[in-house]
């Protein structure tokens, strides 16, 4: 199949790129390169250095054929949703309209998306949350995710778009951006290996769903069949605080380094875990990813880009 993947030069994106082109899928990246990186970028994919937002996108459905369009490119930052919800709402609202559009003009066969089990829930009700959970969103980045969701929908109900929702809990692994608060994986890990103090937020008693970003790819594979066209959540079922994750970082890095504590961020959810239930059964999808294993994984990275970069 001829598929496109927005933001597929980011960190889970240019992974389910990968996957893709391992299946045999061929695969055209759309990435304005704001956050993704030229070297995640897969060489056997065609690349288009253009934003969602851009009317010259419109050209590439004419050129490509594109039959799936796996809808990656996002505003990610939770605190940079709350300072400035306006321009998270024109990426992550109005850029997926776009897409949604051009999806319904040029027939496509279906539209992936990728939304948050994170952020959607807000404080959860029980745990882990199923897909009928109440979403309560609690951060304009939420909101924004939850908006398309309900537009997909309409789009289903009113053009008969073929479409799946993977709603992913905290994903993490090889890739993720260090540089802001969503990748807090990456943080720590980059952190340790320069021998500085990681910063938690809050009290380290806050739990999150930790999946690995290569289980994250897979879900993504298994979105493309036929079977696949509902909203599922994408997560481990399982809840890890903060503070044991740091725990994790902190042995598999051999370091001797205490956490530092600031006060909480504003807008986030203090307990967080999805059920994969609903993906297993109608998808066979599962996480096969240990925590500690992919931990290491993702450690082994930044230690690696740290020496190439000496």
């Amino acid at each position: 199949m001829n598929i496109l993947v927005t933001g597929g030069a980011g960190f889970i994106g240019s992974h389910v790129v990968d996957h893709f082109l391992r299946e045999g899928h061929r695969v055209v990246v759309l990435d304005n390169l704001s956050t993704g990186k030229k070297e995640y970028l897969n060489p056997e994919a065609t690349f288009y250095e253009m934003d969602i937002m851009d009317p010259q996108v419109k050209g590439i459905f004419e050129k490509e054929n594109i039959q799936i369009i796996n809808h990656h490119a996002a505003q990610i930052s939770v605190t940079q949703s709350v300072a400035n919800p306006l321009f998270d709402a024109e990426i992550n609202v109005i850029g997926s309209l776009k897409l949604l559009k051009l999806a319904i003009d040029f027939k496509v066969d279906k539209f992936i998306f990728a939304s948050t089990g994170g952020a959607l829930y807000g404080e959860q009700e029980y745990y882990p949350a199923r897909e009928d959970h109440p979403c309560r969103p609690l951060s304009p980045y939420g909101i924004a995710k939850f908006s398309v969701e309900n537009y997909i929908r309409f789009y289903k109900q009113t053009h008969g778009l073929n479409a799946a929702v993977l709603r992913y809990s905290n994903v993490y692994g090889p890739r993720q951006d260090p540089h802001g608060e969503a990748g807090v994986v990456a943080i720590f890990c980059q952190k340790l290996i320069r021998d500085e103090v990681p910063i938690i937020f809050g009290d380290g008693k806050q739990t999150r769903d930790f999946v690995s970003v290569s289980d994250v790819a897979q879900a993504n594979l298994a979105a493309l069949t036929s079977d696949c066209e509902d909203t599922y959540n994408v997560g481990t079922g399982k809840e890890t605080s903060v503070n044991q994750m740091v725990e994790c970082l902190v042995k598999l890095a051999d370091k001797k380094i205490d956490p530092r504590y600031d006060p909480p961020r504003k807008g986030e959810q203090l307990r967080s875990v999805i059920d994969y239930k609903k993906i297993n059964s109608a998808c066979g999808w599962e996480p096969r990813t240990a925590l500690e294993d992919g931990l290491k994984d993702t450690y082994r990275f930044f230690s690696d880009q740290a020496k190439n970069r000496t």
